[in-house]
C-alpha cells in the first residue's frame, strides 16, 4: 500500500482520541508516519500543541464523518486509521465504507450490538475483496476478553488438551465509565425504542456470528446472572455491563475462525466485588444499579436527568484519576478432556482510558507494522491480530498468562 500516511488517528480531538495519539507520540517507532483527523483544523492544532515533542510536525487532515468525499480521502490517505468518534451507530458507518473500499486497514472502540451487526452486513465482503482488516473494539471493549480467551485456546490447544467447553471471566476494575461508553448504550436503547425488531438483534446470544445458522447450540450462560458466588474464593459477581457485547465478540472470533476454540464452547462474564457480607451487598446493589440505568434510558424524562448526571462524550477523569486506575480478568476454563486452566490478563490504567489508549495505539501499530494473519474483511482483534498484539500490549506492561491447573 503506498499512501501518505501509516497511521492516522480520526477524533483526535475527543477524550480518548487525544489520549491515544499521546500514546502514539510516546511509543511509536521512529519513522512511522502518524497524521491526526477531525472536523476542525484549529481543534487539530490545539490537540497537536498539547502532545509529547515527538507530535509537533504531524500533519492534520480535516474530515468531517458527513461528508462522503473528505472520508473517501482520509481513508485513501493511510495505510491504517483508528478512529474514536462515537457513538458509532451515529457517526461510524461512513467511515468503515469509506476505508473497507479504499482497502485501508481499520480499528475502533465501538461496544455497540447494533452497529457492529450494521458494519459486518454492510462491508465484509467489501473489504474481503479489497484486502482491508476492518477490526471492532479495540479497546477495554473487547480486548482483554477477546484475547484471554484466545491466549487459553493456544495454550490448550499446544497441550493437545482439546476444545474449550466452559469458559467464565471475572472482571474487576478500578475506574469510571467514559462519556463515550455511557453515550453508545444510550444511543443503542434509542434504536431498540425506535425499531422493536432491532430487540431480537441486541438480544442474540450469536448477533454477530458470520453464519447465524452454522452456530452451534450449546448451552450458552445469561449475560445478566443474578449476584452470586465464583471461584475457590467465594468472590460475590454481579452482572458486568459489556458482558452482552463481548461474549458476542469472543463467539465471533470462535466461527471465524472455523470453531478452533471448540464447537462446545459456553461462554460468559460477570463482575467480580469481593467476598464475604460486603461483596454480597455490593453485589445486589451493583445489579439493581445496572437495571435502574438501562430502565433509565428507556423513557425522556429519567433520560433528560441521567443526561445531567452522568459523564458526557469528550469528558474524562483527570491524569492523577486515569493513573491510579487498574483492570483485571480472571478467566477459568475446562476443555472436553477436562483439563482445567486459569488465564490472567491485567492492565494498569483507568480502563476506559488510560488502558484503552494502549490497547488501541497498539492495535493501529499492530496493524500498520506487523506480520498478521492473511484474513480480510469483518474480523475481531483476535483473528485479526492475535498473537502479534497480544505480544505488543505485554510488551506495552498489560498481562496475559495462562496456568494449567490440570
Amino acid at each position: 500500500m503506498d499512501r501518505a500516511h501509516d497511521l492516522v488517528v480520526y477524533g483526535a480531538t475527543g477524550y480518548v482520541g487525544e489520549l491515544t495519539a499521546a500514546y502514539l507520540a510516546e511509543h511509536a517507532p521512529a519513522g512511522v508516519r502518524i497524521g491526526l483527523a477531525g472536523r476542525s483544523r484549529a481543534k487539530l492544532e490545539a490537540v497537536r500543541g498539547r502532545l509529547p515533542q515527538g507530535a509537533r510536525d504531524w500533519p492534520l487532515l480535516v474530515a468531517d464523518s458527513a461528508d462522503a468525499d473528505a472520508l473517501a480521502a482520509l481513508a485513501g490517505s493511510t495505510r491504517v486509521l483508528v478512529t474514536t468518534v462515537g457513538p458509532y451507530a451515529r457517526y461510524g458507518l461512513p467511515v468503515v465504507e469509506a476505508c473497507a473500499r479504499a482497502g485501508t486497514h481499520y480499528a475502533d472502540l465501538t461496544g455497540e450490538v447494533l452497529f457492529h451487526r450494521d458494519a459486518i452486513d454492510a462491508v465484509d465482503k467489501i473489504a474481503r475483496d479489497t484486502g482491508a482488516k476492518i477490526v471492532h473494539s479495540c479497546g477495554y471493549d473487547s480486548i482483554p476478553s477477546d484475547l484471554g480467551v484466545f491466549v487459553l485456546h493456544e495454550r490448550a490447544a499446544a497441550d493437545g488438551a482439546g476444545g474449550l467447553v466452559d469458559v467464565d471471566l471475572v472482571a474487576s476494575a478500578k475506574g469510571g465509565f467514559s462519556g463515550g461508553t455511557i453515550d453508545s448504550m444510550r444511543a443503542q436503547v434509542e434504536a431498540v425504542a425506535a425499531d422493536p425488531s432491532r430487540r431480537l438483534v441486541v438480544g442474540d446470544l450469536h448477533s454477530l456470528s458470520p453464519e447465524r445458522a452454522a452456530e452451534p447450540v450449546p448451552r450458552q450462560p445469561s449475560d445478566a446472572p443474578l449476584p452470586g458466588r465464583r471461584g475457590e474464593r467465594g468472590t460475590w459477581t454481579a452482572p458486568f455491563v459489556m458482558a452482552s457485547y463481548n461474549t458476542r465478540i469472543v463467539r465471533r472470533s470462535n466461527a471465524l475462525l472455523d470453531f478452533a476454540y471448540g464447537r462446545s464452547l459456553s461462554y460468559g462474564e460477570s463482575m467480580g466485588l469481593g467476598t464475604g457480607p460486603v461483596g454480597a451487598v455490593v453485589a445486589v446493589g451493583v445489579t439493581a444499579g445496572l437495571v435502574g440505568l438501562l430502565a433509565g434510558f428507556s423513557t425522556a424524562p429519567t433520560r433528560a436527568v441521567l443526561d445531567r448526571l452522568l459523564p458526557k462524550p469528550g469528558e474524562g477523569p483527570s491524569e492523577r484519576a486515569r493513573a491510579a486506575g487498574w483492570f483485571r480478568m480472571d478467566i477459568e476454563a475446562t476443555t472436553d478432556s477436562g483439563r482445567r486452566y486459569h488465564a490472567k490478563v491485567a492492565g494498569t490504567g483507568d480502563p476506559g482510558y488510560a488502558a484503552t489508549a494502549v490497547m488501541l495505539g497498539e492495535s493501529g501499530l499492530c496493524l500498520a507494522l506487523d506480520d498478521l494473519p492473511d484474513r480480510a474483511g469483518s474480523l475481531t482483534p483476535a483473528t485479526a491480530m492475535g498473537s502479534a498484539l497480544v505480544e505488543r500490549l505485554v510488551t506495552a506492561g498489560h498481562t496475559y498468562t495462562v496456568t494449567d491447573r490440570r
